[in-house]
């Protein structure tokens, strides 16, 4: 199901900014039993990457309402929010006055590899360009997330690892990353590149209130590799951690299930 402006099924103008540009913002999180848990917290997200590129995002309350129509039809899957900046003349510059184009769609959830046992990963050959203008920011541009899933075909590894320019670690090709180290929890600074994802900000506001020592910091490859675990997260999977890196590899670490327990704290 797919709502463009509301309308079900509504076409996109080819002259779209974020299909010339990539001119926009996007979220993906699940529908589950008609809801969408930490809604509020997607809305802040999506509202503030798209003040970080000058797009007016649409009211709370309009994007409810496109949810609510597709949580009538159905309840369970993956929902997805895209904003654009909408229909303008040839040309980069911003125009003066755009009307933001918004597609709501629902998608089946795919069936990922099971990670409570733990998953495989792979080290990704691509290097994340640095841009601190987009650090963190969804924009639509994710061709180097593309590019560096397609690296492999192995069903048996579940995600890759991204490093940037300067080979400090990033994240996944869609996930954001947490290691634990002798007790303290560390995630990338996203400073310089990356996505900060919802379930990220999550699992470092609910580290902070359990008084578990949580830093954003730089992460090298060597740093992860001698972690005590290493986790992987995002608000449609949830958890995994890696078991096997490569060469490298952990037992299931019982922190994990603290984390777990951190995601299902905030369903409104």
């Amino acid at each position: 199901m797919i709502l463009v402006n509301g309308v079900n099924g509504g076409a996109i103008d080819p002259l779209d900014r974020g299909i010339a540009y990539g001119d926009g913002v996007f979220r993906t999180f699940p529908l589950y039993a008609g809801r969408v848990p930490h809604w509020h917290r997607h809305y802040t997200k999506l509202a503030n990457d798209s003040a970080k590129l000058q797009l007016a995002c649409p009211p709370r309350d309009l994007l409810e309402n496109d949810l609510q129509e597709i949580a009538k039809a159905y309840t369970e899957g993956v929902i997805r929010i895209t904003l654009t900046r909408g229909t303008g003349v040839r040309g980069y510059a911003i125009p003066e006055k755009t009307l933001v184009t918004r597609i709501v769609s629902l998608s089946p959830k795919r069936s990922f590899i099971a990670g409570a046992d733990g998953v495989r990963a792979r080290w990704c050959r691509l290097r994340l360009a640095i841009q601190p203008a987009l650090a963190g920011v969804k924009h639509l541009n994710r061709l180097e997330n593309v590019l560096a899933r397609s690296e492999w075909s192995d069903a048996a590894i579940a995600e890759g690892l991204l490093l940037d320019a300067n080979d400090h670690v990033i994240a996944g090709t869609m996930t954001n990353l947490f290691i634990l180290r002798r007790g303290d929890l560390l995630t990338p600074q996203l400073d310089a590149c990356g996505v900060a994802g919802v379930t990220r900000d999550l699992i470092i506001e609910r580290a902070t209130q359990a008084r578990v020592n949580i830093a954003v910091t730089t992460i090298t490859r060597e740093t992860l590799l001698n972690a005590d675990a290493v986790f992987l997260v995002n608000s449609v999977i949830g958890m995994w951690q890696i078991t096997t890196l490569e060469e490298k590899t952990w037992n299931v670490h019982p922190f994990g299930e603290q984390m777990r327990s951190w995601l299902t704290d905030d369903q409104h």
